[in-house]
């Protein structure tokens, strides 16, 4: 205290005996708080140890600080390594993709060449061997036709070129023509085909919807040992709630996850009945995703499975004009009371044998088919009669009007004209564009009954 009223006072006052005398005793203060400091010390130097210590911890704290630097440094640079080996990864992957989307075409042209001879050679009489020949042909196309367009598929959604191409159709259309194939198929395994038909409009996308019911029935014939297969509509609040049940062994609830994923098939299935990658529900679980519209399933294992997916219905003022439905006699090969009887269909496709095997399929229906590469050929054999249907193949070569193009070019030409455009081009807007233009749209490889129940809808006179 008197050193702190010492250095307020006013020193000027003072004599140069008293400064002595002050500054001696300031010494002698200054001595005491020294020595009051050492004897606080300890006998072990305790400040300067600690002094000590945080130079030191201090430089250990800089030397880890630097190695972690260089250790970030490091993973950085291999994060950057990785980084540029997964972007090379997913470019090549992504070029893989967008290839096999891309040549789709040429890969399924003679595959779908392959199913039309097939499908005429079964409406011929044959010996009994050969017809069984000719059905194992058929069904062993429909494997490599259902493999071939998995991958198709799956490509095209790792390639995003896959698009959902909404609009309202009755569901009939769709469900009546897989109804009839499947009883086909079923019957083959010694199952029946139990169908619930409606009459109900919907709105989605009738090709990839085709696509998700369609995995639904191929899994239910292939691991349905006995019994029979159900498809069927209900009535939901949200929507139309279309069903594909089977008597088969079930699945068990910690699977039913596992199901969708790809690559993932039951542990049931029979190998020697049909042919699967475990591909068909994880496109399935993707198509629900892009259109919005859920995949349900229900399963007791032994008693069966339920898949369902819901729809929702079309808005009154946008649902299509109802036609005639397909009859099951109109869908007899020998029917001589079928629309398609004397019925003049031109045929316009580059590929010469997609050519021949329309000309056979179409003709053993009792069509009047012409047809060729070009229009202008094809009115030239046509004698002047017009046509009832055109099929025009949408990629007639480069250089060349598309199909659309070329089918809107002879509609004006003939009036009424009903046309279809037959592709292997998924491409939304295609579709869209097809519609918009009044007229259908089918994606190669053709499937020989959805074929024949358009061509009956289109010549059934309307009511």
């Amino acid at each position: 205290m008197a050193l702190f009223q010492l250095s307020a006072s006013d020193d000027t006052s003072l004599s140069p005996a008293a400064l002595r005398e002050e500054n001696r005793r300031l010494r002698k203060v200054c001595q005491a708080l020294m020595s009051r400091v050492e004897s606080g010390s300890g006998a072990d130097g305790a400040p300067y140890a600690a002094f000590e210590r945080s130079v030191l911890l201090a430089e250990q704290v800089r030397e880890r600080t630097d190695a972690l630097h260089r250790v970030l440094d490091e993973l950085g640079q291999a994060n950057a390594r990785l980084q540029a080996a997964k972007a090379e990864a997913e470019a090549a992957n992504l070029s893989k993709t967008k290839f096999l989307a891309a040549v789709s075409h040429d890969l399924l042209q003679p595959l779908n060449a392959a199913r039309l001879f097939v499908s005429a050679l079964e409406t011929h009489p044959l010996p009994e061997a050969s017809q069984a020949l000719v059905a194992h042909a058929g069904r062993s196309l429909k494997d490599v036709e259902g493999l071939l367009g998995t991958l198709v598929d799956i490509s095209r959604l790792d390639a995003g070129v896959l698009h959902a191409d909404k609009a309202p159709f009755a569901v009939s259309t769709l469900l009546d023509a897989l109804a009839e194939e499947y009883r086909q198929v079923a019957a083959v395994r010694g199952l029946s085909l139990h169908y619930v038909p409606s009459s109900v409009v919907v709105e989605s996308d009738l090709a990839l919807l085709a696509r998700v019911i369609r995995n639904f029935l191929s899994n239910a014939v292939r691991y349905t040992e006995h019994g029979h297969l159900l498809l069927g509509c209900r009535r939901r609040p949200e929507g139309l709630e279309i069903m594909v049940g089977d008597t088969g062994p079930g699945i068990a609830e910690q699977q039913r996850e596992a199901i969708f994923l790809e690559f993932q098939r039951a542990p049931e299935a029979k190998h020697h009945h049909s042919r699967g990658l475990g591909l068909g529900l994880a496109i399935v679980d993707r198509i629900s995703a892009m259109l919005e519209q859920p995949v349900t399933l229900a399963s007791q294992p032994g008693r069966g499975a339920l898949f369902s997916i819901t729809v929702p219905y079309a808005p009154a003022s946008t649902a299509p004009g109802q036609g005639a439905s397909s009859r099951v006699a109109e869908l007899s090969h020998d029917n001589p009371d079928s629309p398609l009887a004397d019925s003049v269909v031109w045929v316009i496709d580059d590929d010469e044998a997609i050519i021949d095997g329309m000309q056979a399929l179409l003709g053993s229906w009792g069509c009047r088919v012409r047809a060729a590469a070009t229009a202008s050929a094809l009115e030239a054999v046509s004698d002047g009669e017009p046509p009832n249907v055109l099929l025009v193949d949408y990629h007639l070569g480069d250089h060349r009007e598309t199909g659309l193009a070329l089918a809107a070019r002879l509609r004006g030409r003939y009036p009424g004209l009903a046309a279809v455009v037959i592709t292997a081009n998924h491409d939304a807007a295609l579709s869209r564009a097809a519609r918009e233009a009044g007229m259908h749209c089918l994606l190669k490889p053709l499937k020989p009954m959805r074929l024949r129940m358009l061509l009956v809808s289109l010549l059934t006179p309307q009511d």
